[in-house]
């Protein structure tokens, strides 16, 4: 069967108005959201690896990396109690999302991100200040459900606060923050390294973006989907006025109004994304997350100073591998957000997955090569160690302009009104259940895989690209209300989405889009 993927938005409706200097600064208070999640992403990688945290926490897994019991280079961080104490988080954000689909639903989508910085400063206080394992899975548990309820709802306000044709280049700045968030832990974990109290202090200040997180969701407004889903219909029509800079959105406005009618007929959104009008975005909702962490990605960011130390650097130079890579990651993002509204979800997506792909075999060759299937421990010489970060960094920068920002983008945009923060909750709920068990298994994994784990990945890679090509359409430019056009016009997803009743006025074509400008009246 042909994949379709390349029917363009051509039908999607060209609204007026422009990138106001409002929205911009409102979209990058929103996004800043991500900062949380990426800090703790960084965050507790470095201080897994370093000696003092894990000497007063996991002795055990202390003596392995330290050499006073004789162990598998691939083995020595292979800890369950050690896994979790990362993953915890994970399975919080899970349960979270969930809940915050209500809320975000009934209250707006301010006070979904309001509550997910106060639990993330919570969890921070809680991790700065722990005294045995228990208080750090407690706090990891805090900071899981602040990151479930920024998650759910920050992607989502940026899609709908943001101009149709800038709404891929302003949603990335959500992944944006997110690297940033991995760059900073990653440097504070290095300048920490060697400080008897750094662990406390590398936790601890997760309070910071949490704090800017809170300060940020006080000052937002509402988006106008919203204000009207709540009835506040003329509060809407200036914000979306306010938003647009222009006076005229009689017909963006009088189009959501009507979107908004028709959720309203949903009572049970849970039970209407089933439906099958909704198959094609819900499967992406959890193929995409799902997929995004089976890149292996994740293994790179939570566990990058672990991973490097395993294939013999020492303690400061796999921190700072991890800041090498932390930057990489920054930079990539920016290329995605500067093209994605200008060629698409889909080339990314592809250019990505093959990438990545030839990537991730040449690192398991390079890895199995010196170290075969026992480990052979020893430090890698520099050229050699050099050659791994070089690969890694190729790797993340594919990664960073693809899927790591395609997979909090793509799923925002595609639910229609009525189920869309339950489709964003599915999207966060798969995303967080997949990386909790990466997490939670990866040193197990890498301890019986070896250098396979890199092949393991690979294998998903190789799957995820294919089902891209064959199955997801382009959706650069269409506008979020007019998502079902697309699906119904796609050879395979055509058969459960019926064709709208009234074709829609023709709009710019799928080409005509440019990428993000300076905002107007700034």
């Amino acid at each position: 069967m042909a994949g379709g993927g390349g029917i363009g938005p051509s039908n999607g409706k060209a609204y007026p108005g422009n990138l106001t200097c409002k929205v911009f600064i409102t979209c990058i208070v929103a996004a800043m959201g991500g900062l949380i999640f990426g800090y703790d992403i960084g965050i507790s990688g470095g201080v897994t690896s370093m000696p003092i945290f894990l000497k007063k926490f996991f002795p055990d897994v202390y003596k392995k990396q330290s050499g006073e019991v004789s162990s598998d280079q691939y083995c020595k961080f292979n800890s369950q109690i050690l896994t979790m104490f990362t993953s915890s988080l994970y399975i919080a954000a899970l349960l979270a999302s969930m809940v915050a689909s209500s809320v975000t639903r009934v209250f707006g989508r301010r006070v979904s991100m309001l509550l997910g910085g106060t639990l993330f400063l919570a969890g921070a206080l809680v991790n700065g200040f722990a005294l045995n394992v228990i208080m750090l899975i407690v706090g990891r548990f805090l900071l899981g459900c602040g990151i479930g309820f920024a998650n759910q709802s920050v992607p989502v306000y940026l899609s709908e606060m943001a101009p149709y044709k800038y709404r891929g280049a302003l949603n990335m700045v959500f992944q944006l923050s997110i690297t940033i968030g991995i760059l900073a832990a990653n440097l504070l974990n290095y300048v920490m390294a060697n400080n008897p109290q750094g662990w406390r202090v590398s936790l601890g200040c997760a309070g910071v973006p949490g704090l800017i997180f809170i300060v940020g969701s006080l000052m937002l407004p509402d988006t106008p989907n919203s204000l009207i889903e709540r009835g506040k219909k003329d509060e809407a029509k200036t914000m979306l006025q306010k938003i647009r800079g222009i006076e005229n959105v009689d017909e963006e406005f009088d189009d959501l109004v009507r979107a908004s009618e028709e959720s309203k007929k949903v009572k049970h959104p849970w039970m209407n994304i089933m439906k099958t009008k909704n198959r094609p975005q819900l499967t992406f909702a959890i193929l995409i997350p799902a997929f995004q962490q089976l890149t292996g990605m994740n293994v790179i960011m939570f566990y990058a100073p672990v991973l490097f130390k395993t294939i013999g650097f020492g303690d400061n130079a796999s921190l700072m591998s991890a800041v090498i890579t932390g930057l990489v990651n920054c930079v990539a993002t920016l290329v995605s957000i500067a093209v994605v509204d200008k060629f698409g979800r889909r080339v990314l997506f592809i250019e990505g997955g093959i990438q990545m792909l030839i990537c991730q075999l040449l690192i398991a060759l390079a890895i199995g090569w010196k170290f075969g299937i026992h480990g052979n421990p020893g430090a890698l010489p520099k050229w050699y160690a050099m050659g791994v970060v070089i690969l890694i960094c190729i790797y993340v920068a594919a990664f960073a302009w693809s899927w790591g920002p395609l997979g909090w983008l793509v799923p925002s945009e595609i639910f229609p009104l009525e189920v869309r923060s339950a489709g964003q909750s599915i999207n966060v709920g798969v995303n967080m259940i997949f990386t909790f068990f990466i997490a939670q298994i990866f040193t197990l994994m890498l301890c019986k895989l070896k250098f396979g784990l890199f092949l393991f990945f690979s294998f998903w890679v190789l799957v995820m690209t294919w089902y891209v090509i064959r199955r997801l359409p382009e959706t650069k430019g269409v506008h979020i209300e007019d998502m079902a056009e697309v699906w119904s016009r796609h050879p395979h997803w055509s058969k459960y989405v019926p064709a709208p009743d009234e074709k829609k006025p023709s709009g710019g074509g799928a080409g005509d889009f440019e990428i993000i400008k300076k905002p107007q009246d700034c």
